[in-house]
């Protein structure tokens, strides 16, 4: 590709990003694929030939395209904005078409100086103090863009790791420098940032995390007892880690509070993160939330979060710029040149050695927006936020997790955890709209915020009313399915209801059958020398209410034969006693002239054709005296 050509597809780029972002709406906010979705449809091996421009730019939008989250989108609503606009885009543009490595100043004079410079511009509008610019006269400090808050931290907790050996060994010079890591402890707060385990497991050091108050913010007295408590147990600690505008629910911690208590604890280094909380300080009404500032060894923001500038673009200060660059120094003779006492080389000041020209795009945008221009953006995502609060509010089955004081809500069904996860759930599946949850005090909680750049209050309408439907929706089926379980589990309350009631009737019919304690229950006289007398052929069993004894044989024999007096008087009723191993069989005769009386617990009951089948050395009085004659006449 020639300039010639590179003109034509650079209007071309311009004209398919432009069309991108107005369309934006008629696309869906997250892709409907699978991992491994783009290995199928791509070639396994790298063309041996060029291709045709035209060909790559279909497949950007045939198979690059439907794998894209867009962030840009009015419907995305997670994590905080990934900033982006116009000026932004040429400024990284230009970047990249110059292509420098600005390492250090002799490396390209220009990307070294303007970083300074827009650095010290952005300090000012946020309201840092004096001593964290770099033009200020008499200042130690500076500014640095980073990749990333991760980094930023990282960098702050490996220089405050190197002045803690650094005292240590003054103190211990014969002591090992593995032995006194082992004794270092940093501290922050569970609503941190998992960044700051991460520079801890890379730092090789110690990390306490904290509990905050009832509002997500950490206490002074918090970090007071927990350092004074480890430095007890012969641990030292050096680096604390606060947060201004958690990532779970937009959370301050009280500087004041823990930077007044860390005077106690001298060499103890102070860093604030204020990652997406940090660009709105540049509105003077929000600069309160940046107090204890004065307290702080180093502070970072994303302009790339809320300050419409791409990504990579996090800016770092730090209030003494020789404690940060003698831990990372690393100088040999090919890196130096004859300016390096008297200008900064950033190679000193992060991890990586190459840098790109950064600056341009924050210089772009904050001269095509002003400050003016900026703080209008970040005013307009809050008042978005505030309505979406308030839409939140009236609707008595929500409730609101966190102080809403920037672009972010919090919130949540009245109900369990795993009510929201299904909300969430179902919402994000549909396309609709994308958010994100997060666990702020122990609860799970979805976050809501404001993100596209030209969001209207009628994207905020929409997507409330995407949450409502779905919300509906599932309410309805939790109480179906609510009621469903209700009726099975009176249904199994029931029959275990029976089951129980038959087992407790045969125990003690007088109390379950009104018809047995009306009738009497039938009983044995113990004082006869037999209860079986024989009449004919047939076994007959005499019954006497009068006598106080149970008799052995089950109340249901006796009932089931005294409710003889149904309609059907040739019934055969065949029973079999497991635990008197012995079978019965009744025979409906009728006794003289009343066949039409029923037999009642005084009467005899006449028993037929009784069989004994011996399984078992337990035998009853009556199957006894008459196992002989039921085996010589099985009639």
């Amino acid at each position: 590709m020639d300039s010639t050509e590179f003109r034509k597809r650079g209007m071309e780029m311009v004209e398919y990003i432009c069309t991108y972002l107005e369309t934006l709406n008629e696309r869906r906010v997250t892709p409907s694929v699978e991992p491994g979705y783009l290995r199928h449809l791509l070639p396994s091996e790298a063309p041996q030939e060029p291709e045709d421009w035209d060909q790559i730019m279909s497949d950007v939008e045939d198979k690059i395209m439907p794998g894209v989250t867009h962030w840009q989108h009015p419907r995305f609503h997670a994590y905080f904005p990934a900033g982006n606009s116009f000026p932004s885009i040429l400024g990284d543009m230009l970047g990249d078409g110059i292509g420098c490595i600005g390492f250090s100043w002799a490396a390209s004079p220009a990307c070294t100086e303007l970083e300074t410079i827009v650095l010290d511009w952005l300090g000012k509008a946020i309201g840092l103090p004096d001593h964290f610019l770099a033009l200020k006269e008499g200042s130690t400090g500076g500014g640095v863009i980073q990749t990333s808050a991760s980094e930023c931290v990282l960098v702050t907790m490996l220089a405050a790791r190197a002045q803690a050996l650094k005292r240590l060994k003054a103190q211990h010079p014969f002591v090992e420098e593995g032995h006194l890591l082992c004794k270092l402890m940093a501290y922050c707060s569970k609503e941190a940032h998992s960044c700051v385990e991460k520079a801890a497991m890379i730092c090789f050091v110690k990390l306490r995390i904290l509990e905050p108050d009832e509002n997500a913010s950490l206490r002074g007295q918090t970090i007071y007892e927990a350092m004074e408590e480890d430095e007890l147990q012969g641990l030292v600690p050096f680096f604390v880690s606060t947060t201004l505008g958690t990532t779970g629910s937009c959370a301050f911690d009280n500087l004041p509070e823990i930077g007044k208590q860390l005077q106690k604890f001298p060499g103890v280094w102070l860093h604030v993160d204020a990652a997406y909380a940090g660009n709105s300080f540049i509105c003077p009404e929000l600069k309160p939330l940046l107090k204890g500032i004065e307290y702080a060894d180093s502070f970072n923001t994303n302009p790339n979060k809320w300050l419409l500038t791409n990504f990579d673009c996090s800016t770092l200060w730090v209030r003494d710029r020789i404690r940060l660059t003698s831990a990372l120094v690393v100088d040999p003779l090919y890196l130096k040149h004859g300016y390096s006492d008297a200008a900064i080389d950033y190679r000193h000041w992060g991890v990586p050695l190459s840098r790109r020209f950064r600056s341009l795009k924050l210089w772009f945008v904050l001269r095509s927006y002003g400050i003016s221009g900026l703080q209008h953006y970040i005013r307009h995502h809050i008042k978005l936020a505030k309505r979406f609060e308030e839409l939140v509010l009236k609707d008595k089955r929500f409730e609101i997790c966190n102080q809403v004081k920037l672009g972010l809500v919090c919130f949540r069904l009245k109900g369990s955890d795993k009510l929201n996860e299904k909300l969430l759930s179902i919402i994000n599946e549909s396309g609709k709209l994308h958010m994100v949850p997060a666990s702020v005090n122990d609860r799970y909680i979805i976050r809501f915020c404001a993100v596209a750049q030209n969001a209207t209050a009628e994207d905020i309408d929409y997507a409330w009313d995407i949450i409502v439907d779905f919300s509906n929706e599932l309410l309805e089926k939790e109480q179906h399915d609510e009621l469903s379980d209700i009726i099975n589990r009176k249904k199994q309350d029931t029959l275990a209801q029976k089951r129980s009631f038959f087992v407790r009737m045969v125990s003690d019919p007088k109390i379950y059958n009104p018809a047995i304690n009306k009738a009497g229950t039938p009983k044995l006289s113990m004082e006869l020398p037999s209860p079986v007398v024989s009449r004919g052929n047939a076994p007959i069993i005499r019954t006497q209410s009068s006598v106080d004894h149970n008799s052995w044989i089950s109340w249901p024999l006796a009932f089931l034969f005294n409710s003889g007096n149904n309609e059907d008087k040739g019934n055969n009723v065949s029973l079999r006693f497991r635990h008197l191993d012995t079978n019965v069989r009744h025979s409906s005769s009728r006794r003289n002239s009343g066949a039409g009386s029923s037999p009642s617990p005084e009467n005899e009951l006449e028993l037929g054709n009784v069989q004994q089948e011996q399984k078992s050395p337990r035998r009853s009085p009556m199957v006894m005296r008459k196992a002989s004659s039921t085996r010589d006449n099985p009639n």
